[in-house]
């Protein structure tokens, strides 16, 4: 995927309707992805100019507002200016290259939490305003479907948390990260915010001396001023606006190398990294016990980023996966606890990351599966029954269904609480449906479901059925009916194997991971 730094010249309007041939393949696989939702939104997007502003959506069940039809987008270039003081806004610059899939006189983009100072599109000024969460653009020229264009967004990026919003950045002690999912990508920079929309990203972002900057993917550049310092990541893999992580702090990087010369690289507070390293030199070995069973690690590099910061969750951000400090270094929390929760975040880099979910009703198949490896490590290193946890599980499974919803039909989120839809029904609950389909189909035939499953689909998105349909093909006979009470019905399916387990009327807010009592849940991760 062709990259596009500042230094590159808009494309002319003769150009644009000559796509490179560095980029049809990957994004004519991933338009398909996004189809489905696009088609039935496409024409809204046909607006005159002269009509009144909207918010638009590309039709997600959970999130109608959120992502935006009409184009796709090929990559993001994100320039952040740090004023060392995480209580003020960044000054910003976001260039979106992206190919039109519709006729537009008008570009939505999510944008909700700072001020624009100027849009260009294709190197021209063009006239934009607010529509509820949308950043709505005008350019003086209408866009034809098939054109590739440039959009420059000057803006501030806000640290201070959105009024009755969640995420977005995170204030550590020493600085900033980011948590966008579910949502929040666009409280922090103007994107076409929905994990449908997979793109490639570079990140330049300058902080005064004394602080480390660390983003999605390698790092391509550094440039050192007098005052300041200026880092360069750009990912090898697209990637999820909710992926999107930016570290900037008084950080130690930390380098290894893991299975098959991987680059590994930790971001820790500094004055808390002799308590950190002993944790941090587990992840080579829970590499190598996930690609032992599901396949070759997906992406160019991975690592911790432990955050002085009281979230609540931990977070699998693209190749950088964002842990709370104290999970690592609070006693309460036994050691085959923690590394199990490392496991799950890690199991997202396939689940999730890789594979992302065509919609957010899809939520099931990234938290399912990093539940179940969760679950699964832990017996293998730990000696925690995964049968004796999915019958805890199952147990509940009415009860989750009923506060939150089946696992492929989740009910949506609070108002002013996006992150809400992330309930025990797509964590323990969707577990249980995998659980419930080993024992249909026998372990040979899942693991190499679950093999195909994260190859067939690496750097792209991919629905429910989907999976449904894949599993079928892998067991020789058609299970939509044996998926469809699992993933879709109210009441929690007879289990495979176990006709004496019953679900039970235990508190849909227990969550029986095998965790010692008082132990916060991992969270949103």
């Amino acid at each position: 995927m062709l990259l596009t730094p500042h230094s590159q010249a808009a494309p002319s309007r003769a150009s644009r309707t000559r796509p490179t041939p560095a980029v049809p393949l990957l994004r004519t696989r991933r338009g398909r992805a996004a189809t489905a939702l696009l088609a039935s939104a496409v024409s809204v997007c046909l607006v005159a100019a002269s009509a009144p502003a909207v918010p638009l959506g590309i039709g997600d069940r959970l999130f109608p507002h959120l992502g935006n039809p009409g184009y796709d987008v090929v990559s993001y270039d994100i320039t952040l200016s740090y004023p060392g003081a995480n209580d003020k806004p960044l000054q910003a610059v976001t260039t979106i290259d992206a190919r039109t899939t519709a006729d537009l006189e008008r570009i939505n983009l999510d944008f909700a939490h700072g001020t624009v100072r100027s849009v260009e599109v294709d190197g021209t000024a063009a006239s934009f305003t607010k529509a509820g969460e949308d950043l709505v653009v005008t350019p003086k020229e209408a866009l034809t479907e098939g054109e590739w264009t440039r959009i420059t967004v000057r803006h501030t990026s806000n640290p201070v948390p959105a009024e009755g919003r969640d995420g977005g950045w995170v204030r550590t002690t020493d600085g900033l990260a980011m948590a966008n999912q579910a949502d929040a990508a666009h409280l922090v920079f103007p994107s076409n915010d929905h994990p449908s929309d997979k793109a490639m990203f570079t990140f330049r972002v300058t902080a005064p001396q004394g602080h480390t900057v660390v983003a999605n993917g390698m790092r391509a550049d550094v440039e050192r001023t007098r005052k300041t310092t200026t880092w360069t990541y750009r990912t090898a893999h697209p990637m999820a606006t909710e992926l999107a992580q930016v570290s900037i702090g008084r950080s130690t990087v930390l380098h290894g190398t893991g299975p098959h010369g991987l680059p590994l690289r930790d971001v820790v507070p500094t004055k808390h990294r002799a308590e950190l390293e002993p944790w941090l030199a587990k992840t080579p070995e829970q590499i190598s016990w996930m690609e032992a069973k599901v396949g070759r690690y997906p992406f160019e590099t991975y690592g911790l980023l432990v955050a002085d910061a009281s979230t609540g969750f931990q977070l699998e951000t693209q190749t950088l996966s964002l842990f709370e400090r104290e999970l690592l270094t609070d006693p309460a929390y036994p050691k085959w606890y923690v590394e199990s929760i490392m496991v799950h975040e890690l199991a997202h880099q396939w689940f999730g990351n890789s594979v992302s979910p065509r919609t957010w009703s899809d939520l099931w198949l990234n938290e399912g599966h990093a539940t179940w490896y969760e679950a699964l490590y832990a017996e293998e290193k730990a000696g925690k029954s995964l049968t004796t946890r999915m019958r805890a599980a199952y147990e509940a499974s009415d009860s989750w269904r009923a506060a939150g919803g089946p696992p492929a039909a989740p009910k949506g989120p609070k108002s002013g609480q996006k992150i809400s839809i992330f309930r025990p029904n797509v964590y323990g609950g969707a577990a249980v449906v995998l659980y419930a389909l080993r024992q249909e189909i026998g372990r040979t035939a899942f693991e190499e479901l679950e093999r195909r499953w994260v190859t067939q689909h690496r750097d792209g998105n991919a629905s429910t059925a989907d999976f449904v349909r894949l599993a079928s093909e892998v067991a020789g006979r058609d299970l939509s009916t044996f998926m469809d009470g699992w993933l879709y019905g109210a009441k929690t399916p007879p289990m495979p194997g176990h006709p004496d387990w019953k679900p039970t009327k235990r508190s849909a807010k227990s969550t029986p991971t095998g965790a010692p009592a008082g132990a916060r849940h991992h969270g949103a991760g």
